[in-house]
Formats: C-alpha cells, sequence, structure tokens
C-alpha cells in the first residue's frame, strides 16, 4: 500500500507538462503583420521582424527529412532538432502536416498554420508592401518568467515554503503509519469515532495536498507573465501555501483527537 501511495505522488510529476502542453494547444497562434511575425505557444514568445526572416517553405521541400524532437504528439510538436542543412530547428507547431520552416540569420523554427498556402501567400504580400517602421526582436521562454518569479524574495518564500511544507507531512505520515494500525476520518460524537480507515490511507493526505501546490504554483506562473496581475500570482501561491497548512493540521486533528 505504502509503494502504492508513492506511485501515485510520483505520478502527479507529469502532470505540469501536460498541462502546460494543453494550455500551450489552446493558446497557439501565428499572427503576421506589416511590422512582425509572432508566434506564441503557451509561455513561449517569439517576435521576429519581417525584415529578419529569410525565407518561409514548407518541410516537404527539404532534401534530407526532418525528424520531429523526442516526446512528440499530435497537437504538441514542441522542442528542438538538428537537421544538416538547417541547423538547429525549434519547433513549435501542432500538426505535421502542415509543417512550415521559418528561417532567419540566427535560427530556423518549424510552425504549423492551419492554411499553410496562404500562410505563406500573405507572407509575400507583406515582403511586398515593406516595412515601415524597424522593430526590435523578442524572445520569451517559459524558464525566463520562473527565474525572473525566483528572483523576487516574495516568492521565493511562498514556493521553498509551500515545498517544505509538503515534504513535512510526507514525512510524518510516513513515521506515523507504520505506528497505527486505523484512523479515524469522522466522529459521531466527541467519544465515538466514525469511517475508521487503515492508516495507509493518511498518504492520500500529503498527495491531495501536493496536487493542490502544484495546481496553485502553475496557476501564479500565468498570472504572473504580465506585471498588472501579479498581486493575484502572490494570493495563489499564498492559498497554495495554506491549503498546505490546512491539510498539516488534518493531520494533527486526526492524530490527537480522542477515540
Amino acid at each position: 500500500m505504502i509503494l502504492w501511495a508513492l506511485g501515485a505522488l510520483i505520478s502527479i510529476i507529469p502532470l505540469p507538462f501536460l498541462v502546460y502542453r494543453l494550455y500551450s494547444l489552446f493558446r497557439g497562434n501565428y499572427l503576421f503583420d506589416r511590422e512582425t511575425l509572432t508566434i506564441r505557444w503557451g509561455l513561449r514568445l517569439e517576435r521576429i521582424p519581417v525584415s529578419d526572416i529569410e525565407w518561409i517553405r514548407s518541410v516537404q521541400d527539404l532534401s534530407r527529412p526532418l525528424r520531429l524532437p523526442p516526446f512528440s504528439t499530435a497537437g504538441a510538436i514542441l522542442g528542438y532538432q538538428t537537421h544538416p542543412d538547417l541547423g538547429n530547428v525549434e519547433f513549435l507547431a501542432n500538426d505535421q502536416k502542415n509543417l512550415l520552416l521559418v528561417a532567419t540569420a540566427h535560427r530556423v523554427f518549424a510552425i504549423s498554420p492551419r492554411d499553410p498556402v496562404n500562410f505563406v501567400q500573405d507572407f509575400q504580400k507583406t515582403i511586398e508592401r515593406g516595412s515601415l517602421t524597424p522593430v526590435p526582436s523578442q524572445s520569451v521562454y517559459p524558464s525566463f518568467v520562473i527565474s525572473q518569479a525566483w528572483n523576487n524574495k516574495i516568492t521565493r518564500f511562498l514556493w521553498m515554503g509551500g515545498l517544505i511544507l509538503n515534504a513535512g507531512i510526507l514525512v510524518w505520515v510516513s513515521f506515523l503509519v507504520p505506528r497505527l494500525s486505523s484512523v479515524p476520518l469522522g466522529f459521531i460524537s466527541p467519544d465515538i469515532p466514525r469511517n475508521i480507515v487503515s492508516s495507509i490511507q493518511l498518504f492520500l493526505l500529503p498527495i491531495i495536498s501536493s496536487l493542490f501546490f502544484l495546481i496553485s504554483w502553475l496557476a501564479g506562473i500565468y498570472f504572473y507573465r504580465r506585471p498588472s496581475s501579479r498581486i493575484l500570482a502572490f494570493l495563489t501561491w499564498g492559498f497554495g501555501d495554506f491549503s498546505t497548512m490546512l491539510f498539516l493540521l488534518a493531520v494533527g486533528f486526526i492524530i490527537i483527537s480522542p477515540g
């Protein structure tokens, strides 16, 4: 049972990656205007001046096939791959059939617009019209948002506090379970317990607590991207720590309650 409980806790680890890929899929878009090509995929943002784009062509035009990044799935073709002719290629796409290559002086991007033919035509029209005001390029990575948040003292306190509290619940429950045969999850009256279960079920508390903390951490990262909503990020992370404290109190209440 302990192995099952730990396995359930470990299974939560891939959850942020799955949630982020779903979020990226729904938020992903490619936008052309007269000055820039904007590629937005989740927290990843690439703003390329039109003047920096050397060419756009289909992946089918390559003489050597381009392999997909590892762990690519339908709806989430993300990552990097090296091609002998193109060098390093960054994938920000969701459909292998519609892959287009966008080459700049520094990097090649693989994207998948809904209508590749019209996308290339729009690019040609944009080039013909020319750029009126040169704009700088911009690259924003998810790791940049996390590192930027980590530089804030309040953020570090909330993150580390939540991690320590969740680790404390897990360690405490790990010591309690072998010493207890059963625990009550409620009481009919102050002296009459109700819902007496095996002590192994105490592992549900750190598992659920870790899940809540993880969800609040992801939501806080989403809010922290914009300076105008960073107060919401701090409130969300604070709520994650507060919920963890409630789970910690729940373990103590179960142990010290009479009956």
